[in-house]
C-alpha cells in the first residue's frame, strides 16, 4: 500500500518519520531544529524549514502523517510535483509566519505594559535569568513568565504545511465528502473548512487549548487557499 503513495507524499512522509525518530534518540535535535520566535536567541535561519519536520508526540505525527497521506495524493496528482512541492513548503512558511507574526503583536503589547508599570526593559535580560530573585509584582512577574514562554517555546510540526494541503483540496475539490468522527454523515470540505479556520482563529487570539499553534494552521490554510484559487483556473493547462 505504502509503495502504490505518489513519491513526493510518500517522501514527506519517511522524512518526517525518519526525522521523528532521530528526535528520539537525540533530543538536542530539538534545539537545532525546532522554529523559535525569530528574536529569540534559540533562533537558527533553518528553523523556518526544519521544524516542519519535527513532531511533539506520537499522536502528533500520526494525525499530521495520516491526513497528508489521506489528501496529499490527490492533490499531488492534480498540481504535479512542482506545484505541490511549493503548496507544501509555502503552506508551511505562511504557517511560521503568521504565528510569529502574532507573537511579535504580543511581545509589543507585553513590553508596553512592563513599561506602563515603571519596569525598565534594560533589566530584561538579567530578569530573565534570574527571575525568582528579582523584586517584581505578581503582575509583572506574569508579563515576563509571558514573555519567557514566546522566546523559548519551540513550534513544531507539519501542520501549517498539512493545512495549506486541506485547504487547497478543500477550494480545488469543494464538493467532495469527507467522514468526520462523531458525525454520522460525510460533511463537503467547502462547508467544513471555514468551520476549522474560525475555530483555529478563536482558540490561537484567546489562547485556549494551550501548547497548540492554532493561528500556524490558519496561516498555512490561507497560503494554500491562494495557491489553489490562482491554480484552480489553469489546473489543466500547466502542470
Amino acid at each position: 500500500m505504502f509503495n502504490n503513495i505518489p513519491p513526493i507524499t510518500r517522501n514527506l512522509i519517511i522524512i518526517n518519520v525518519v526525522v521523528y525518530l532521530a528526535a528520539l534518540l537525540l533530543p538536542q535535535l530539538d534545539y537545532y531544529l525546532a522554529g523559535y520566535y525569530p528574536f529569540s536567541s534559540n533562533f537558527k535561519s533553518w528553523q523556518i524549514i526544519t521544524h516542519m519536520f519535527m513532531h511533539g508526540s506520537p499522536m502528533h505525527i500520526l494525525f499530521n502523517m495520516f491526513t497528508l497521506y489521506s489528501f496529499g495524493p490527490i492533490l499531488e496528482q492534480s498540481l504535479g510535483d512542482k506545484k505541490y512541492i511549493i503548496l507544501y513548503f509555502l503552506s508551511g512558511l505562511g504557517a511560521f509566519f503568521l504565528f510569529n507574526l502574532w507573537n511579535f503583536v504580543e511581545v509589543q503589547n507585553i513590553t508596553n505594559n512592563l513599561v506602563g508599570s515603571g519596569y525598565d526593559l534594560q533589566n530584561l535580560g538579567e530578569t530573565i535569568q534570574n527571575l525568582k530573585s528579582t523584586p517584581l509584582t505578581a503582575q509583572q512577574q506574569s508579563w515576563i513568565q509571558e514573555l519567557i514562554g514566546i522566546y523559548y517555546t519551540r513550534m513544531v510540526g507539519a501542520s501549517g504545511a498539512i493545512f495549506g494541503v486541506i485547504a487547497a483540496f478543500a477550494t480545488l475539490y469543494p464538493e467532495a465528502r469527507i467522514g468526520i468522527m462523531f458525525i454520522p454523515v460525510p460533511v463537503k470540505v467547502k462547508y467544513l473548512l471555514p468551520i476549522i479556520i474560525v475555530g483555529s482563529v478563536v482558540l490561537g487570539v484567546t489562547g485556549n487549548v494551550g501548547g497548540v499553534a492554532h493561528l500556524a494552521h490558519v496561516g498555512g490554510a490561507i497560503v494554500g487557499f491562494i495557491l489553489a484559487k490562482i491554480w484552480k483556473r489553469h489546473l489543466y493547462r500547466f502542470k
